[in-house]
């Protein structure tokens, strides 16, 4: 990847989860007492930051089949709760280097 693509990356990223956030702020002089709108302004940036990265993470290695199962593999300690993020990422990658030689 070249530096313009990973700045423009950024900078869309930036955008795509700042605005939300700076929008209301300045055109709602109130509080906003909707749930709906709260939980809308709390989880958009979330996951369009979500949809941006999750694509690339099966271009980054080179091979879908390693970017797959790492992928998996952090999907499923994910979802056990007493495993911290760092050990889910850590485990993450070193599945998918193991397999980087595999295949």
């Amino acid at each position: 990847m070249d530096l313009k693509y990973i700045l423009i990356t950024a900078a869309v990223m930036c955008v795509c989860t700042v605005l939300p956030r700076i929008i209301p702020i300045t055109f709602f002089t109130h509080r906003v007492k909707s749930r709906f709108i709260k939980s809308f302004l709390h989880y958009v940036p979330s996951a369009i930051l979500s949809a941006m990265v999750f694509p690339a993470i099966f271009f980054a290695t080179g091979n879908v089949i390693t970017a797959t199962v790492g992928t998996a593999v952090a999907l499923i300690l994910a979802f056990i709760k007493k495993i911290p993020f760092f050990i889910v990422a850590i485990v993450s990658v070193i599945v998918v280097f193991g397999l980087s030689f595999a295949f």
